[in-house]
């Protein structure tokens, strides 16, 4: 076992190696420039067309346009947003944040030429639902000769969803519940299981629903709570802007509890965790917007890219605020244990509450978000009927999860996530003139 744990960690440090890194990065490129920067220019007409699009009514899909961005959030606003914020600034000093922003821009591009894609190739299955993602828009899209790429991207998906979308974020609520409540980690398992089958055994049209009230509710909740404490310290916020700026090109001397960190640890740690939290890449939120209920594959594109927007560079950046306006990045502390500090500091015997219910309720809703992920690259892989057992497979993992030692699940489970992003990432640069010409078109005739 300590051997294909050894082997595991390599494959893992080259999955999320500077290679992979870059490649991100350089697709988030070339796609924003193909765009002629409109996912930059565009950010307030895409709110417009969320709003309109609210319904969804007299469109084709099964979900509203907005309930489908609120199901890819329910997967992507989780632990990356509390914890994920707090390891990269811990490894990499408040210069990590600055990186999150710069590849949260890139992938508002990539996060919007993936919903183009998976609404434009999208399928409609046996039971007459729509069904799309990276799998299909590999398989519909691509020559027969890298078909291949699509399996292999379900295959990850599927798997990987076990872990990062399943038994690791119903450990991370069980943990919290138990270290601050007191709530054995069983009954917390157990009734995150019922919780969830309540609403997975209803399909993609009940997730939706579900994910369309709480995901707003939540993320409005925690915005709110993360803005009291900025400002609370409103007049140190331009020095804490200035340090950030000023740490992503100088490296960070240690301080308190703070170990130091160089230019390249604030990078790598900056750009892996706002990939980890906004998911922008890999492939699993157009999976949700082939869903959705709109008439052109650029309108869903423009509401996809906000998900991205409103993770990293509203929720993230509030998160990293208040841990460097704190000061709190220089107690040594790491993951969710630092925002809790941060926000106690500012708000004794309420903040670490916030954080605790926050990751929670975060984490939650990803089981909810990557379960449709997970359930979609079943059907792919094993058809229609497999659907059932897959759900009752996810449903009775949570309890087991919520109990277990996780360590090597979540390496694997992370390494699979990364892999999962190579087949996309193909696709994507192949693909290109498809998203460019659909969004030339659909700007014309705007």
């Amino acid at each position: 076992m300590q051997t294909l744990n050894s082997l595991l960690t390599e494959i893992n440090s080259v999955a999320w190696g500077p290679f992979m890194l870059l490649l991100l990065a350089m697709t988030g490129v070339f796609l924003t420039l193909g765009l002629k920067g409109i996912t930059l220019f565009k950010i307030p007409l895409a709110f417009n067309t969320l709003w309109a699009g609210r319904d969804g009514k007299g469109q084709k899909g099964d979900i509203s346009g907005f309930n489908a961005l609120m199901t890819s959030m329910s997967a992507t606003v989780g632990t990356g947003n509390i914890a994920g914020v707090a390891t990269a600034i811990a490894l990499g000093g408040p210069g990590a944040l600055f990186w999150m922003w710069c590849i949260a821009l890139l992938g508002m591009a990539t996060k919007f030429a993936e919903a183009v894609l998976a609404v434009h190739f999208r399928e409609i299955d046996e039971k007459g639902q729509f069904v799309g993602g990276p799998m299909y828009y590999i398989k519909n899209g691509l020559p027969k000769s890298l078909a291949w790429l699509g399996t292999a991207f379900a295959i990850f998906g599927m798997i990987a969803g076990f872990g990062i979308g399943n038994t690791v974020q119903a450990n991370s609520v069980a943990s919290v519940l138990s270290s601050d409540y007191g709530v054995s980690t069983l009954a917390t398992g157990l009734i995150l299981a019922v919780l969830a089958a309540l609403v997975i055994l209803g399909g993609i049209k009940r997730i939706a629903q579900v994910a369309g009230k709480l995901v707003p509710f939540m993320a409005l909740a925690y915005i709110a709570a993360a803005l009291v404490v900025v400002l609370m310290n409103a007049e140190q916020i331009p020095s804490a802007v200035a340090l950030i700026v000023e740490s992503a090109f100088n490296p960070v001397s240690a301080v308190g509890g703070f170990a130091g960190a160089t230019i390249w640890a604030a990078i790598r740690f900056g750009v892996a965790r706002g990939v980890f939290s906004n998911e922008a890449g890999l492939g699993s939120a157009p999976i949700a917007h082939a869903c959705a209920q709109t008439n052109h594959p650029v309108q869903q594109g423009l509401i996809a890219m906000l998900g991205t927007f409103i993770d990293t560079l509203i929720i993230c950046t509030l998160t990293g605020l208040v841990i460097v306006l704190t000061g709190a990045w220089q107690s040594g502390e790491s993951g969710a244990t630092l925002s809790s500090l941060a926000f106690n500091q500012a708000m004794p015997g309420i903040g670490s509450h916030i954080v605790s219910l926050g990751l929670a309720i975060f984490a939650f809703t990803t089981i909810l978000g990557w379960s449709v992920y997970g359930e979609k690259c079943t059907e792919y892989l094993f058809g229609v009927k497999s659907v059932i057992i897959f759900r009752c497979a996810w449903i009775l993992a949570i309890p087991l999860g919520a109990m277990a030692n996780l360590d090597f699940i979540w390496l694997l489970a992370d390494t699979l996530n990364a892999l999962m992003a190579i087949p996309n990432l193909i696709a994507l640069l192949l693909l290109s003139p498809v998203v460019f010409s659909l969004s030339k078109q659909y700007f014309k005739k705007a």
